[in-house]
């Protein structure tokens, strides 16, 4: 019991770390929190937690086990995401460009499907994402335990509440600071 107690709290202690630390899912959150408010930011935020959900049930019904063993997969999804943030960055930096943290007169407003379809493929295309559930999250899986799937999920939702509540605090505070 002392071991599965120290490795929940080491687990919380780095997941707890990880939720704060910026990353693509953040930077669109708030981004979409500047430029449409804290409902736009809010509603990105949930196309990134199907992202999250993506990676949690990968993870924890052995899409580790297939990367692991295909490492030519974790280098195209690798490959995928970088392509995308350079995408990302491309759209905002072209000559006609606008950069999401431009100001301006009048701003776009984005559906909310698109901005939670966004979401989500920014989180399913994050390459950081995919290296924490991949490989983190498995570490802290005692299979002497048993029950593995269990504590797989019971993890992966303490990550997906951690990174979920940052980036709602992220997104609520930057569409109110949006306002001045």
């Amino acid at each position: 019991m002392q071991d599965s107690t120290s490795s929940l709290y080491a687990f919380l202690v780095v997941g707890g770390l990880l939720s704060i630390t910026p990353g693509p899912n953040m930077i669109y959150v708030i981004s979409r929190s500047i430029t449409q408010g804290r409902r736009a930011g809010l509603t990105s935020l949930g196309g990134v937690i199907v992202g999250y959900l993506f990676y949690m049930f990968g993870a924890a019904f052995g899409i580790t086990a297939f990367f692991k063993t295909q490492a030519h997969a974790a280098q195209i999804l690798s490959a995928c995401g970088a392509l995308y943030m350079g995408w990302l960055g491309w759209n905002a930096l072209r000559p006609g460009g606008r950069s999401p943290l431009e100001i301006r007169d009048q701003l776009p407003q984005e559906a909310a499907g698109k901005l939670f379809a966004m979401g989500a493929t920014t989180s399913l295309l994050n390459p950081k994402l995919a290296l924490i559930f991949l490989t983190l999250l498995p570490q802290f899986i005692d299979e002497t335990q048993g029950q593995v799937l269990q504590q797989s999920l019971l993890y992966g939702g303490l990550l997906i509440s951690m990174f979920a509540l940052a980036n709602a605090c992220m997104a609520i505070f930057s569409g109110s600071m949006a306002r001045f």
